[in-house]
């Protein structure tokens, strides 16, 4: 098996479906299926219902029981964990402990870890921990309404799965399964650019519409037909990442072999030998290698050439004008990724789009850029009142939902929470890494005072959190 798991990881086969042919991709003088800014459907459920190289800064035990095997838990179409785990586990970093046994060292790492040194990487989970709340008692708190509007669509919580590369590495077709626990959690989903699963793969497995996010290459063929293929798959917002024009050195993905090319080396052997729940759900997959970059790459069945690709596609000369240059392009709702700066924000502003995401891309970036909780009191002074403020970057907990509610932002981005639900048991295990933060918001928000995520503000943060507080309202 062994042997199949690497060749399949290197060159994009899966064994007896070599000859699947690519999906289609029509440009964007295609008729959409439908409006990319049709409605989603109502969200579901109630108050019931990204990297770390450490502890998630939870004071809750770890699960070490839970074998791998079975059919049943690693969620519908691609299942192989076994399930009598997610009933013990009670918070993210139980799961992120699992996905550390069952996802080979590699994978794990490029998730988990962030860039250089990791110090903004660290400074994202200091700067949450250090924001203290305010405890509130004697308020009728008994009806309790988590459930808010994301960039005009409606949600259950104010949450939003992040867009993350090679996240069907973690959980064999792991694109498809995080929409679907998304969808039936009634929470945003996005696709990333540099997905496993392509934007067709994922259209044609689930129910409701999903975001895209966009990296802007320097192949600007490919990213007029990327957004064809967008429009073509009903996505209801696009994402456009900002922060990515050059590409910050993670050291642990070189010593790893995650490298231009990727190297296979004795340890990475040893270490997917050891996981062999984790290579059955991988060749289980639709795909080995990135989904929305074949048969548009020479060699592009090919890791290696991919990775090459994809290296100098990074764009250093990405600017403003881009922005205008894709809204003539794309017809639906516009959301700007990894502003940290309030001078940026206001630019962001003046252009119209839907929402910024305040983020330091999970610290996989620049190296000693302040933490993103710390930069979004400052971004909501300068545009609260202007545009919808998202967060994300060091989320583990419903408590850090409310910080970032109370300092600004109408809502949040999870990335590493719930990749490390995936790698923990598919599925069941997003779905699981979810309701653990609706009922950590729940409770959080009660023992605040406040009855509805909307209320939160700076009036439950309490004095000397280290973090100045907006002046005025969002």
């Amino acid at each position: 098996m062994l042997t199949v798991v690497l060749r399949a990881w290197l060159t994009g086969e899966s064994p007896g479906d070599r000859s699947r042919p690519d999906p289609p991709r029509p440009g964007i003088g295609h008729q959409p299926a439908g409006p990319p800014d049709a409605p989603r459907a109502p969200a579901r459920g109630g108050a019931g219902q990204e990297a770390g190289g450490g502890t998630a800064g939870q004071a809750c035990l770890r699960y070490r029981g839970g074998a791998a095997g079975g059919e049943d838990s690693g969620g519908e179409g691609n299942g192989v964990l076994g399930r009598s785990s997610m009933d013990n586990v009670t918070c993210i970093e139980d799961l992120r402990a699992m996905a550390l046994r069952r996802v080979p060292r590699a994978f794990f790492q490029y998730a988990d870890h962030g860039s250089y040194t990791q110090s903004t990487l660290r400074a994202n989970r200091a700067g949450l921990d250090a924001v203290r709340f305010r405890q509130r008692v004697g308020i009728d708190v008994g009806t309790r309404q988590l459930s808010t509007i994301i960039a005009g669509e409606p949600a259950s919580l104010p949450l939003v799965l992040a867009p993350v590369g090679l996240c069907g590495m973690l959980f064999g077709d792991g694109e498809i399964l995080a929409c679907r626990a998304a969808q039936a959690a009634g929470i945003p989903f996005c696709l990333s650019t540099m997905s496993i699963c392509s934007i067709e793969d994922v259209a044609a497995a689930v129910r409701e519409p999903f975001w895209f996010q966009l990296y802007l290459m320097r192949d600007r063929g490919f990213v007029r037909d990327l957004l064809g293929r967008v429009v073509a798959a009903r996505c209801s917002a696009l994402v456009i990442t900002l922060d990515l024009n050059v590409l910050g050195q993670r050291h642990c993905d070189i010593k790893n072999g995650m490298s231009v090319p990727p190297r296979i080396t004795l340890a990475n052997l040893a270490n997917v030998t050891a996981r062999p729940a984790w290579a059955l759900s991988i060749l289980r997959g639709r795909r080995k290698t990135f989904g929305n970059l074949a048969g548009h790459i020479p060699g592009g069945d090919n890791l290696r050439s991919v990775a090459q690709w994809t290296a100098a596609q990074f764009d250093p000369t990405l600017n403003w004008a881009d922005i205008e240059w894709i809204r003539a392009l794309w017809p639906g709702r516009i959301i700007l990724k990894g502003i940290l700066d309030p001078e940026d924000a206001k630019i962001a502003a003046r252009m119209g789009v839907s929402a910024i995401v305040v983020s330091n891309h999970g610290g996989r970036q620049l190296d000693g850029a302040p933490s993103a909780i710390s930069a979004l009191p400052a971004v909501a002074d300068a545009v609260g009142s202007d545009i919808e403020i998202m967060f994300d970057s060091g989320i583990r907990s419903g408590q850090d939902v409310l910080r970032a509610l109370a300092l600004g932002a109408r809502s949040c981005m999870i990335g590493r929470a719930y990749l490390y639900g995936l790698g923990a048991g598919g599925l069941q295990g997003v779905a699981k890494a979810i309701e653990i933060i609706r009922n950590e918001l729940d409770v959080s928000m009660a023992l605040t005072g406040i009855t509805s995520a909307a209320a939160a503000g700076p009036q439950i943060i309490a004095a000397g959190s280290g973090i100045e507080a907006p002046r005025r309202p969002s």
